[in-house]
């Protein structure tokens, strides 16, 4: 049911019409739910943040699901400051995934994909990791381009300079 549900021209709209359903499958997306970023590089709430990630995303599950999990770890994982940090999201999101994932009973080579693409969502990714994986680095891209563009549009001047530096990397192969 979480493949159909993360399928499609626009899956917004099929998350929220089926938002008991994913509630059901992932009780742990209802902690996003409201939970500010209280950071200026964030105009909107975890979830809404994820919906707006997921709604600039290709019809790829394996991208979905991560852009869905990536950020389910920062309510558990923040810190106020004079403005709210999420250090360790990434980990503490990989954590939850693998977990949620283990429950639905995905395979473990699918579960440490997405465990993986989730862990190192924020890391940079350079020209040596392109080379040594290009489909798993491709879909980082993805996920990062998806991220960033969920973000404070008064923000992303340095984001987007990052992800035009790293789109090289795929169009020289």
């Amino acid at each position: 049911m979480l493949e159909e549900i993360l399928s499609g021209d626009n899956v917004v709209d099929s998350i929220k019409n089926n938002i008991d359903v994913l509630v059901e499958l992932v009780p742990e997306i209802k902690f996003m739910f409201n939970f500010p970023h209280n950071h200026p590089h964030h105009h909107l709430d975890v979830w809404n943040h994820t919906l707006l990630s997921l709604s600039n995303s290709v019809d790829d599950f394996e991208v979905r699901l991560a852009l869905l999990l990536h950020d389910i770890g920062k309510p558990f994982s923040y810190q106020d400051e004079e403005v709210r940090h999420f250090r360790g999201h990434p980990h503490v999101s990989s954590i939850m995934s693998r977990d949620i994932l283990k429950r639905l009973d995905y395979d473990d080579i699918f579960i440490d994909r997405i465990c993986y693409l989730v862990e190192n969502h924020d890391n940079p990714i350079s020209e040596i990791d392109v080379k040594n994986d290009y489909d798993i680095n491709y879909k980082r891209y993805l996920i990062q381009e998806c991220d960033c563009l969920a973000h404070n549009p008064e923000k992303l001047t340095k984001r987007v300079k990052y992800l035009e530096k790293v789109k090289k990397y795929f169009n020289s192969k």
